[in-house]
This record gives C-alpha cells, structure tokens and sequence, in this order.
C-alpha cells in the first residue's frame, strides 16, 4: 500500500520524489524508440521531480530529444504551471454536504491526522492551509497534502523535473508541446477512488510521512538504474493486486487512451519525431503503453548503450 500512496500523488499531481543523495554519472534511461515507415516516437519513462545529482542526463535522453521535431507531456506544460489547476483540484475535493472530514474516519485514524496536524503545523501553514482547514476536503485530498508536505520536508525541487527540464528545453529550442490529457482528468482519477480506497490513502500517507523517505529511496534507485523489475514489482504489480479495479482505471484505461494519439503521431505525413515524456509506470508491463504498440505491429527497441545488453 505504500507504493501506491506514492504512486497516486506522482500521478495525479505530477510529483515523485527522489531523496537519495549525488550518485556518479547519468540515471540508466527507461526509453525506447516506436518506428513506422517514416516517423518515429521517443518514450521516456520519468521520474517528475528530481535533485541535481540526476543530471546531466544520459546521452540516449539527449540524442531523442534533439532527433525530436516536437513533445508530448502528461499534461501540457503550460496547465502545469497555471495556478488554476491546484484550484480545481481543491474545489473538487471539497466537500459539499457540510459536514467534516472527521465524521469520514474511525477513532483511531481521526486521532492519527491529529497528531500528524501538531506534528507538521509548519508545514501546513507554508501550503496556506491551518490544520483545522483539512477538515473541510476529502480523504483523497488530504492524503495528497500529506505526502507533499512530506516531499518538502526533504527538499525537494520541481523544477528540476523531467518535465519541468524537457518544456524548457523545448521552449528554448523553440519545440512545439502538447499533452495526452488535461489536469481535469488527472484530478478526476483521485477523486474517483471509492470510500474504502480513500480512507486506507489516508492512513497509510500518514503512516508512510511518519516513517521518513524509504519507499521514495527505493523507487528513486530503482529508476536511476533503468530496473523495470523493481519498479514493476515495486509499482505497478502492488497496486494491480491490491487495488485492480483503481489499477485499471489510473492505468490501463489512460494508456488505452494515449495509444492512438501516440499513433496518430506516427501516422502524420513527412518526417515528424516526438520524444513522449510520461510517468514510468505508464510504460511498463504488459498493459504498458511500449506493449500495446508492440502488439499493434511497430518495431519498438529499447535505447540504452549503458544496458548489458547494448555493452
């Protein structure tokens, strides 16, 4: 369940946290190249926040993204950046028949996001949100509040994020963007989970902020290393266990979505590259969106000279 509390705020918010220190030389890319007769597709699998010793990045990130006539994010760059997106997020997760958010949750854990609330007061205030503000918004929000007053407490920055590096290489090498989906529907992914699903993120962000970064740590390492396993396993195959129905619906239903517009690219007359920067976990595994290509009939490769296999 911790992975998925992490993964459910890298997601919805376009935010993972690494919080390892320096490492020595280029994080092993999670990229590989989709070809037709004429066009091709880069995928990169991203980490959405990093710290300075992830860069510089590896020579295969910078060759696709300088072979790339254009870009395409999760969302748009410039929804990113818009102040408006963190205030449709807070009005959906409003509550709206009055009643507080303690009335939700059980003795125990209504006690434990009092705790939580003495202990990272601070915190709170620097989002502009006093503790007693939480009692008016849903579990799933609160528990995305949590995990990122945890995030800053380790410092992390988001402007050094795949993301934030990519639009802004982009937009200095005068590259157009674009997005696979608008940050409404991201928001809608969370604020769909059901009762259950909402209070058990809650519980377990307040736990996983108690016991400090080891899961971000793990995932963190396991993305700098190009490890599909570990993330798979670490990942993806937790919460397709745990929670398949959210799995399927965070999952595979907006990779079945990207499909055919990553395929419309490739379908675009003349020579026309574009490099996709999305969420690792998107890429991965058999309902992963480099599968579903591959099985729609492109030649797919992966491109890593640092991987055993290309040595």
């Amino acid at each position: 369940m911790r992975t998925f509390v992490t993964w459910a705020t890298c997601a919805a918010l376009l935010l993972c946290a690494t919080v390892a220190p320096a490492h020595a030389g280029p994080p092993v890319p999670l990229l590989w190249k989709v070809s037709d007769a004429d066009n091709s597709v880069y995928l990169l699998g991203s980490f959405h926040l990093l710290k300075p010793g992830d860069y510089p990045l590896s020579k295969d990130v910078d060759a696709a993204f300088a072979d790339a006539e254009s870009l395409v994010f999760e969302i748009p760059p410039q929804e990113i950046a818009s102040p408006q997106l963190a205030m449709q997020m807070s009005q959906a997760a409003l509550r709206k028949d009055g009643s507080a958010l303690d009335s939700d949750l059980s003795p125990q854990l209504a006690g434990k996001l009092k705790e939580w609330e003495s202990a990272n007061a601070a915190g709170l205030q620097k989002m502009g949100l006093p503790p007693q503000a939480l009692q008016m918004f849903q579990p799933w929000f609160v528990g995305l509040v949590i995990s990122m007053v945890q995030m800053a407490d380790d410092g992390l920055d988001p402007r050094l994020g795949l993301d934030q590096h990519f639009a802004a290489e982009a937009t200095a090498k005068g590259k157009p963007t674009s997005g696979l989906e608008t940050g409404a529907q991201q928001i809608a992914f969370l604020a769909q989970m059901d009762h259950d699903e909402q209070l058990q993120f809650l519980s377990e962000a307040i736990d996983e902020s108690q016991d400090g970064s080891q899961e971000l740590e793990k995932l963190h390492a396991a993305w700098r290393a190009g490890d599909i396993r570990t993330l798979w396993d670490g990942m993806a195959g937790d919460m397709k266990r745990q929670y398949p129905k959210l799995y399927a619906h965070i999952n595979i239903e907006r990779n079945d979505a990207w499909v055919p517009k990553i395929e419309q690219r490739l379908a675009a007359p003349g020579h026309d590259d574009t490099l996709v920067v999305v969420g690792a976990l998107h890429l991965l595994g058999s309902d992963g969106v480099v599968e579903k290509l591959r099985a729609n009939g492109y030649k797919v490769e992966r491109i890593c000279s640092a991987c055993p296999a290309a040595r």
